[in-house]
């Protein structure tokens, strides 16, 4: 599992170094890849002004055909419509699954928000059924607060 207290404290240094957000965004999407090996694919994905969508802004994994995720679509696009984490056991049960991989069994959606403000999210897929946890979603949580901090500072 990752060590989201790290991570975080290593972000922050980036923050006082003065990296922005894209820098952010990379290193925590590549240190949570890492992290474990139920963690099969790490994105982020970024909701556009209009907010109506979500881009890709980066990834390690498979490359995925989803670059763009309207609001409302699969797992990432309820999180955003229902302004609420998604931790799914088992993505076969869904009507709406946005499949990157036939090989994806379980997908865990932490959003990056600022209050009510929604900048974007990390999503994880893992090709193992049930495999995240609610500590799992607990350190991505800590890890999406603080990129949302940059985020909202540079948008200031």
């Amino acid at each position: 599992m990752i060590d989201a207290t790290e991570l975080v404290k290593e972000l922050q240094e980036m923050r006082d170094g003065g990296f922005l957000s894209d820098a952010l965004l990379r290193q925590a999407v590549k240190r949570i890849a890492v992290a474990d090996d139920r963690y099969d694919w790490v994105g982020v994905y970024l909701l556009n002004d209009e907010g109506d969508e979500l881009w890709l802004h980066n990834y390690v994994g498979e490359p995925t055909e989803h670059a763009k995720i309207a609001v409302g679509q699969g797992v990432c696009g309820t999180a955003v419509e229902t302004k609420e984490n998604q931790n799914v056991p088992d993505v076969s049960e869904l009507d709406n699954y946005l499949a990157c991989s036939p090989h994806v069994q379980s997908e865990l959606v932490v959003l990056i928000r600022a209050g009510d403000e929604i900048f974007g999210q990390i999503d994880l897929d893992s090709e193992e059924p049930a495999a995240f946890t609610e500590k799992d979603e607990s350190a991505l949580e800590a890890v999406a607060d603080k990129l949302a901090e940059q985020i909202a500072a540079e948008r200031r």
